[in-house]
């Protein structure tokens, strides 16, 4: 499965509570993902809180975009990406 990375600004910030409603809003949008076959592996985010940069699996940026509409969640940039592990060149 294709792996991107996925840019958003949040203007006001991304304040997800560390609680029972911020799992629960984090596993809504799982199971909304699930549905187009969208896995949502990870996320970084910035120390002000208004970028994200998340790693997803995905069968195609459209399907990103479609999952992050019913999400309610903006997209600035999709990028198509692959791993790079530096413990592979072992000697």
């Amino acid at each position: 499965m294709p792996r991107y990375i996925v840019e958003r600004t949040f203007p006001e910030g991304l304040h997800i509570p560390v609680n029972a409603e911020g799992a629960q809003a984090c596993n809504a949008v799982v199971g909304t993902n699930a549905r187009s076959g969208v896995t949502w592996i990870h996320s970084y985010v910035s120390d002000d809180l208004k970028k994200t940069y998340c790693l997803y699996e995905a069968p195609s940026p459209e399907a990103i975009r479609e999952t992050a509409a019913a999400n309610n969640l903006p997209v600035d940039k999709i990028t198509l990406v692959n791993v790079l592990d530096p413990y592979f060149y072992k000697g």
